[in-house]
């Protein structure tokens, strides 16, 4: 027999078996009779799928559909001759049509009949039923509770949860003062502009940023939120963190400690020495050392630095032993000296020989 039968057999049962699964695959599938008249499975999708305008091109999925259907309502009068900036929200994420989650302008500016009908024959028309902008500055601007709604029913969670009762929205502060919707550049989510956003109303900061001594931000290298959440916050004036330290640590991790020795003003709060927005002493010291030492260590062998505190007897500097009180100078052991040049390891120490935190 020729050896090539049994392969021909093999191939040809297998052929046979792939045409019977197509067949099977191709019969409906048996459905339980629910009572009633059952309509087929083509009907019953059809039924249930919204009916849509055509607005040609290809198809995309019902959501993105349905947004551009109600967007059109809209941008048949707000062209790019009307105001270029309005269609700009498609360069955005609220214009991304691909995520089911975009929104239309309906979704923000509410439903408007009035504004779109103008029944009333009303010139100008109607505004929107909400309508964005600082209240202060657009005469025509919604409440901000009210344009804030509008946002919070999306973005509630996150770096939002506090937003209720915080610094900002207790001063009425909508999140179109800051953000810029329609932009495809939002100033305030970029380090790099992100400054000028803030400091429109902190002027104080603004100016302490530009002294000797301050943080990166005018150089781009970290924002304003990376220390401070705008949208509210469990810690003091906005910190991202719990408490002042907190957030200083996750930049300054090496000050965390635990130490052997700690200098208490240290695991106390940061800002009892240092400035965090700017200051005209390096490195952000609220004072110049020793000046700045002397605040609580007023004793030791820093006393002698006011005038007058330590008279005749070998505890001041005068010039060959001549002069009157009144001219005289502070100890020689702090006399245009710096603390730090002994008590290197100010923030705290580990040395078994540490507590002065002199190593």
């Amino acid at each position: 027999m020729n050896r090539s039968t049994p392969i021909i057999a093999l191939a040809l049962w297998i052929a046979a078996l792939g045409f019977a699964t197509c067949a099977r695959a191709a019969d409906p599938p048996v459905l339980p009779d629910l009572g009633g008249t059952r309509p087929s499975n083509t009907a019953a999708r059809a039924a249930d799928a919204p009916v849509l305008p055509d607005l040609g091109g290809a198809r995309t999925s019902t959501t993105a559909q349905d947004s551009l259907a109600r967007d059109a309502v809209c941008t048949k009068c707000h062209d790019e001759n009307d105001n270029k900036a309005i269609l700009s929200i498609y360069q955005t994420r609220h214009g991304v049509k691909a995520d089911a989650r975009t929104p239309s302008c309906q979704s923000c500016h509410g439903t408007s009949d009035r504004h779109v009908k103008n029944t009333e024959g009303i010139s100008p028309r109607p505004a929107p039923e909400v309508v964005f902008g600082d209240s202060l500055k657009t005469k025509t601007a919604s409440a901000p509770d009210v344009q804030n709604q509008a946002c919070l029913s999306c973005h509630q969670a996150g770096q939002r949860v506090n937003w209720s009762g915080s610094e900002h929205q207790s001063h009425d502060l909508a999140c179109s003062t800051c953000h810029q919707v329609h932009s495809p550049t939002d100033a305030v989510l970029n380090k790099v502009t992100q400054p000028e956003v803030c400091e429109t109303c902190h002027k104080t900061q603004r100016a302490q940023f530009r002294r000797l001594s301050t943080h990166p931000v005018q150089a781009g290298e970290m924002g304003c939120s990376d220390c401070h959440n705008p949208h509210g916050s469990t810690g003091p004036t906005l910190l991202v963190k719990n408490s002042v330290n907190e957030t200083c640590y996750t930049c300054h991790a090496e000050k965390r400690g635990p130490f052997l020795w700690e200098h208490s003003p240290v695991v106390d709060d940061c800002t009892n020495c240092h400035t965090p927005h700017g200051s005209t002493n390096p490195p952000l010291l609220k004072q110049r050392v020793p000046f700045l030492c002397q605040d609580c260590h007023s004793g030791d062998h820093g006393a002698g630095i006011n005038s007058g505190a330590n008279l005749l007897g070998g505890n001041v500097t005068t010039v060959n032993g001549a002069l009157p009180p009144a001219s005289q100078s502070a100890r020689a052991q702090v006399n245009a000296r710096a603390c730090l040049n002994c008590h290197v390891l100010i923030h705290g120490s580990n040395h078994p020989a540490g507590t002065k935190f002199q190593r």
